[in-house]
């Protein structure tokens, strides 16, 4: 007994001796920065997508004595959330990003507009095809009233993180853009769109794909396009979808149909580049007509219900998450093919991840900026992006072509995991985000 107290009592006096040199420190860094007249932020994330203000909210909520900003090149929200104007996607939300957003206090406000996806038909066919076989379904259901994943519009969803943050706390600056920074001791000088500078601990970069965050840091990427585009668009269709998700399987790419709420749906269209900017350009008449041939008439008449929207496709993948006093979040870390429709889940578990590991150093006194501590979220993260990055790769490359023995192989393949409940049930696991080493937040748990 005598001995363990002896090892208890050194523990907390190391934590308190760590406590007081990070204080230290922080107090130099705050005083030096004055005198250069200087603002200083604990953390600042450079992009207000749904990543970096997720980032920003966990942080905030978990250690809300940090200061945290987002610095975001658009202009703040102003309280709408139709679909009739700005970004027209909808996500799929797999069950483990639901429960963390449950643990932020988010979801109850994108809950009425959350669709829940209750099963998925897989088909595989030519686009001349009269009969579309459906040779692989998807209960949809990880547990007793559990979908495995919800369709949320972006809109609705960027709403009611960037409300949140806001009442957590954290400071939004818009619109406004880092422009350059530089190391700096222990922490980094910023140099802002409008000409002004500041000093952070962490900047966590989450402006995108075609980061220029990551660029500046000297971060190579693999990376390469596909000669496809995705159109995205809206429908409205006469019959109700019930909640089934269909993945039709074309040679030109994937044509997903994503249930909404009402009796609308979310369309990811996967095309050939040269085929799909035609599409985008082509009048009204045109497009309805050969969209109908690959919705199919399954669900009445459809029309469609929101502008044409079409994003080129590649595959973009840091060598590298992290720096001293920097990282990557989101689609600044890994950019996939949409075919599985784990972008945004892949950017909630990084905002899982490393909000669990800075709120953990930050706790023992820790210098949360220092390379060695971000290096624990950039191992927890990093392989299994390269994994879901080499996944979606070789479906697309299965499935988006039109050779007679590879159709065959797959379709048989779909089949075989068909008539495998285990088999399915493991997958339907990995699409709702419970695989690998779980952050406590995807599982509904608090930091």
């Amino acid at each position: 007994m005598a001995g363990g107290k002896i090892e208890i009592s050194s523990c907390a006096n190391l934590v308190a001796q760590r406590r007081q040199v990070k204080m230290t420190n922080v107090k130099a860094i705050k005083m030096a920065a004055a005198a250069d007249r200087k603002p200083v932020t604990d953390i600042v994330i450079a992009g207000g997508g749904s990543a970096g203000m997720c980032a920003a909210l966990a942080l905030k909520r978990y250690a809300p004595d940090l200061d945290v900003e987002v610095i975001d090149a658009r202009p703040p929200a102003g309280g709408k959330t139709d679909d009739k104007g700005g970004d027209q996607r909808a996500s799929a939300i797999a069950a483990a990003a639901r429960r963390m957003l449950d643990a932020l206090g988010v979801w109850p406000q994108v809950a009425a507009r959350a669709q829940p996806i209750l099963s998925m038909d897989v088909t595989d066919s030519k686009l001349s095809d009269v009969v579309r076989p459906v040779f692989l379904t998807f209960d949809g259901a990880v547990s007793d009233g559990e979908p495995f994943a919800h369709m949320v519009p972006n809109s609705a969803l960027g709403q009611a993180l960037a409300d949140g943050a806001k009442q957590a706390g954290v400071r939004l600056t818009a619109p406004q853009t880092v422009a350059g920074f530089v190391q700096s001791g222990s922490g980094i000088e910023l140099t802002l769109g409008s000409g002004e500078s500041q000093s952070c601990r962490l900047l966590i970069a989450a402006d995108g794909v075609r980061s220029k965050l990551r660029s500046l840091a000297g971060i190579r990427t693999n990376s390469w396009t596909y000669p496809q585009i995705a159109i995205v668009v809206n429908v409205r269709h006469e019959r109700p979808h019930n909640g089934v998700a269909v993945e039709h399987f074309l040679p030109s790419g994937p044509f997903a149909i994503l249930p909404l709420t009402g009796n609308r749906s979310s369309l990811v269209w996967t095309e050939k580049k040269d085929q799909g900017q035609a599409l985008l350009e082509s009048d009204d008449f045109v497009f309805q007509t050969e969209l109908e041939r690959r919705f199919g008439h399954r669900l009445g008449r459809i029309e469609v219900d929101s502008p044409r929207q079409g994003y080129p496709l590649g595959l973009v993948i840091a060598r590298d998450f992290v720096r001293p006093h920097f990282a990557l979040l989101g689609d600044a870390a890994h950019g996939i093919h949409p075919i599985a429709g784990q972008g945004l889940n892949l950017g909630f578990r990084d905002v899982a991840s490393l909000a669990e590991t800075i709120v953990d150093a930050h706790r023992l006194g820790l210098d949360f900026g220092a390379r060695d501590v971000l290096q624990r979220y950039e191992r927890w993260r990093r392989f299994d992006t390269w994994q879901m990055g080499v996944t979606t790769d070789l479906l697309n490359r299965l499935f988006s072509n039109d050779m007679t023995p590879v159709r065959m192989i797959r379709d048989i393949g779909l089949g075989l995991v068909n008539r495998m409940p285990g088999l399915k049930k493991q997958f339907i696991g990995e699409a709702a985000g419970f695989g690998g080493d779980m952050p406590k937040l995807l599982a509904g748990e608090g930091l």
